[in-house]
């Protein structure tokens, strides 16, 4: 199953590695990664395969959400049936 894991905000100092750090403890491959920085905020968007992961999509959502919450950024994880359906007009 890949899902799609976004996050948003200002740029600071090992967002990407404190991001990747917890899809790796879980077991979920990174595919894809894509990040900019524009005027001082940082976005980036993440395609990975949770197939193998030792924990659910509602617990891997609940872990992101709050390392979001402590490093001031909004991290979300969608599966990507979901994602592209919301993104599709």
């Amino acid at each position: 199953m890949k899902l799609v894991v976004t996050v948003v905000g200002k740029d600071r100092v090992g967002i990407i590695a404190m991001v990747s750090q917890i899809l790796a403890e879980n077991n979920v491959n990174i595919l894809n990664i894509n990040q900019n920085i524009m005027d001082g905020f940082f976005n980036m968007v993440m395609i990975a395969e949770i197939s193998a992961s030792k924990i659910n999509l509602v617990e891997l959502q609940k872990t992101l959400k709050e390392k979001g919450k402590e490093i001031n950024v909004d991290i979300k994880a969608q599966h990507e049936d979901i994602f592209n359906v919301m993104h599709n007009v």
